[in-house]
């Protein structure tokens, strides 16, 4: 019975290689499409890559990154960000504490929404990874701000969200800028809620990565909040994590570089 109900969950978009996927009739629609410019230059920003459409998400600017946040849920849409060779790593230490982010209307998440998540088998998953930003103290704790986090799965947190996140720093020193945009999915269902305020715990996530220059290539993830597993078999195209979410990703991005790596996902490619 549960082979068939994880089975049933993650049927959807046939031709990907072996691995898992969520069904793209339970996810909300989030987004839609936009035009598209940039060439393959290499060190281009993210801004100029454009991000994914908002509809009535919050547009919340850091030094880090960029996050369209739900007042609804609680959560964010989807958290940007472009990461560097020299940003890869860094001597900050690591922020244990979190941060209400009082720069969004209440009711907002609260510490106190977190209280006892570990009882339901729950973390806190940065979305923006503080890994990513031990260059900055200020960068640092920003990816602490409860704006950057969703629950998310101890099992996935530690698992395979970590082992994304380690390869994409190993990618940034390799390619010298890669462009990431992560956030939660969530199924057309009533959602598990977490504290007074009713913070969603999404179903799943999606992580989207980008690199340019001469051999441009971009990777997809798509996993059930909880999923435990290798990396390799949650591998989606460009293409498929865009129907799955309804995001439309860097539409700045010329048609000749997207028809080039909207269809292809190999990890061997990296």
């Amino acid at each position: 019975m549960q082979l068939l109900v994880v089975f049933c969950l993650f049927v959807v978009l046939g031709g990907c290689r072996h691995h898992s996927k969520v069904d793209i009739d339970q996810i909300s629609s989030q987004g839609s499409s936009q035009t598209v410019k940039i060439n393959k230059k290499k060190n281009l920003s993210l801004r100029e890559l454009g991000y994914p459409s908002v509809n009535d998400g919050i547009l919340l600017e850091r030094k880090a990154y960029m996050v369209s946040y739900n007042s609804e849920t609680l959560i964010p849409n989807w958290v940007a960000w472009e990461l560097t060779a020299e940003h890869a790593d860094g001597t900050w230490p690591r922020d244990h504490h979190y941060y209400e982010d009082e720069s969004v209307p209440e009711p907002r998440c609260t510490m106190d929404d977190y209280h006892g998540i570990g009882e339901m088998g729950l973390s806190k998953g940065h979305m923006c990874p503080a890994g990513d930003c031990k260059w900055d103290s200020i960068a640092m704790s920003e990816t602490n701000l409860l704006t950057n986090i969703c629950p998310q799965e101890q099992g996935l947190n530690s698992g395979m969200w970590n082992q994304i996140e380690q390869a994409c720093r190993r990618w940034a020193v390799k390619y010298d800028i890669i462009y990431i945009i992560c956030g939660p999915l969530l199924y057309r269902q009533e959602h598990t809620t977490i504290g007074e305020n009713h913070v969603v715990v999404p179903e799943a996530f999606f992580k989207v990565i980008l690199r340019l220059g001469d051999n441009p290539a971009c990777i997809g993830y798509v996993m059930k909040n909880g999923e435990r597993g290798k990396k390799r078999n949650y591998i989606n195209s460009l293409a498929q994590v865009e129907r799955i979410t309804g995001y439309h990703f860097f539409p700045n991005l010329a048609d000749s570089i997207r028809s080039q790596i909207e269809d292809n996902a190999d990890e061997d490619m990296w």
